[in-house]
């Protein structure tokens, strides 16, 4: 079936857990149930997507009668097949995506069914591009990982300030940096699930703690090389700042995401292009503390994590895949982050940018990310490569304008 027969536009997968339930409610409240996009949910209970169907009537007060729901089995290959057969996209917050999302993402490239997720499973993603990538993109689908809030705030922030170095300096920058300034919320459920996972998958096999770990793991295979070594892992000082910063958790994917970005785009930042995450923690004495503290916590909780005693002890105390925040709590969330590039013609100049959203990062802004990208890959006139894709190279400039203009986020330049 070619992408002009399909029924639907986007079929939201995964719609009666937590994350994916926000995705389809903000379908409707930002789309309606108009034809632009057609959409429908599916799942694996029918009973769970007739109970999701009527709470989403109740919660927004748009009859849903009209919305479909579809039955499948994320471990049925034929069963995917069908359900990616019927629609342009599949969006999918069905995870651990190393458990639950290898026979989705192997029937949409099959039959040329664009695809996003909110994966942050780097050796996953790497099985997925192995296996995958050349038939994806000879069927012309585009199967585009970390739609969420991992890695979008990164890939696209670095793609915005590339854009604007570009336009100054008539090349792009050789260093950006990413820096958290402040956010409100917590991890997912789906996120602690998946990186519980990834530690028991990297206990049992030592080449997904190499994949894990190498800064380059995510570059096509040929390509797997460049300046940046591996994440920092203790407190440091940023003279650019002037603050002490400790180690981000989500850097150890964003900054491999970026990286493919580049990649995936051609080297538009550059063979040499180097990019490095971290939380800004303040000034003096109190600064490094902080720092010292958030990176020996982070350090813990990975070393208590690789240990399959301690894991199994830790992870039912975790908050569970189906679990999340109060309305109330997502609303207070917001998350700010900074960019800073260096000129390309002299390093002590600089170009800053600003990332924020209006919700916590890990549902409120992570599910309004991934319905926009959902509906990008569905309706805008996208020109660039196919494949195993990131938002950056996927989506690019149509989805800056979609998430500033629908999702909350905004994109700035700092004068």
């Amino acid at each position: 079936m070619s992408q002009m027969d399909r029924e639907f536009d986007v079929i939201v997968f995964g719609a009666t857990g937590f994350t994916g339930y926000l995705t389809a409610e903000y379908l409707l409240n930002q789309y309606g149930l108009g034809d632009n996009p057609r959409w429908a949910i599916a799942g694996r209970s029918p009973e769970k997507l007739d109970k999701a169907r009527a709470r989403l009537q109740a919660d927004t007060g748009v009859d849903t009668t009209s919305l479909s729901t579809l039955v499948a089995d994320a471990s049925d290959l034929e069963l995917m097949r069908d359900l990616a057969s019927r629609t342009h996209v599949v969006c999918t917050t069905v995870g651990p995506y190393a458990l639950y999302g290898s026979q989705l993402v192997e029937a949409c490239a099959l039959t040329g069914t664009h695809y996003c997720d909110l994966t942050g499973e780097v050796h996953w993603i790497r099985r997925m591009i192995d296996q995958h990538h050349e038939t994806a993109a000879s069927n012309n689908a585009r199967i585009v990982f970390t739609c969420g809030f991992d890695c979008i705030p990164a890939d696209l922030g670095t793609f915005f300030l590339q854009n604007e170095v570009r336009s100054r300096f008539g090349k792009p920058s050789p260093k950006i940096k990413f820096r958290v300034k402040g956010f409100k919320g917590g991890a997912s459920g789906g996120t602690i699930a998946s990186m519980v996972n990834m530690m028991e998958e990297a206990s049992a096999d030592p080449e997904v703690l190499r994949t894990m770990n190498h800064p380059y793991s995510l570059n096509p295979k040929a390509e797997r090389s460049g300046p940046d070594g591996a994440e920092p892992t203790r407190p440091a000082y940023d003279d650019d700042f002037d603050q002490w910063t400790a180690p981000f958790v989500m850097g150890t994917i964003d900054t491999k995401v970026v990286r493919r970005s580049n990649a995936m785009l051609g080297y538009a930042y550059g063979k040499d292009f180097r990019y490095d995450e971290a939380m800004l923690s303040g000034k003096g004495p109190a600064g490094f503390a902080k720092a010292a503290g958030t990176a020996a916590s982070s350090m813990a909780a990975m070393g208590a994590m690789a240990i399959g005693p301690l894991r199994r002890l830790i992870a039912p105390r975790l908050p569970a895949p189906g679990e999340g925040p109060t309305p109330e709590d997502r609303k207070a969330g917001y998350f700010d982050i900074r960019f800073l590039a260096e000129s390309p013609n002299d390093p002590s100049v600089k170009v800053g940018a600003q990332v924020t959203g209006d919700r916590d990062p890990g549902y409120g802004s992570t599910s309004k990310m991934l319905a926009e990208s959902a509906v990008c890959l569905a309706l805008d006139e996208l020109t660039g490569p196919v494949g195993m894709l990131t938002p950056a190279s996927a989506m690019g400039e149509a989805l800056l304008i979609r998430l500033q203009q629908h999702a909350g986020l905004t994109f700035s330049i700092e004068r």
